[in-house]
């Protein structure tokens, strides 16, 4: 029988992005353990998001879409409760081994978790539409 880190890693898949002996450990924490964690987590992610923006009273949804884009920017940066939330989503995903690594730079890898999530749900915007 698998252990349970066994069976996150194998339904992870593989290192998204360029990993090599230059990256930096937050550059090979984000292209090996977080961008596969978000392409498996990305339907559900979405999904947050869209029942976010319909509790926010639909504001997000009658406005351009540059006005859009910044209110994805804000609702990461400034509503820590939501933001937290995804960020449990994702860390749920880690292996021990990788929440022990998580922890020793929670805030670096915490930016870059907000910032994949925000270029994630600008770039599939269509989605996001009711």
């Amino acid at each position: 029988m698998k252990t349970k880190d066994e069976a996150i890693l194998e339904l992870r898949g593989t290192a998204l992005g360029i990993v090599n002996e230059d990256s930096s450990v937050e550059e090979r924490f984000q292209n090996e353990i977080l961008r596969p964690i978000l392409k498996l987590q990305n339907d559900l992610l979405l999904e947050v998001f869209i029942n976010y923006a319909k509790t926010q009273k639909d504001l997000f949804f009658t406005l351009s879409l540059s006005k859009k884009q910044l209110y994805i920017e804000n609702a990461l940066q400034k509503d820590v409760k939501f933001s937290n939330s995804l960020k449990g989503m994702i860390i749920g995903f880690f292996t021990i081994a990788e929440y022990k690594e998580y922890s020793q730079n929670t805030s670096n890898i915490n930016k870059r978790m907000t910032n994949l999530l925000t270029e994630r749900f600008k770039s599939q915007m269509q989605l996001i539409e009711k």
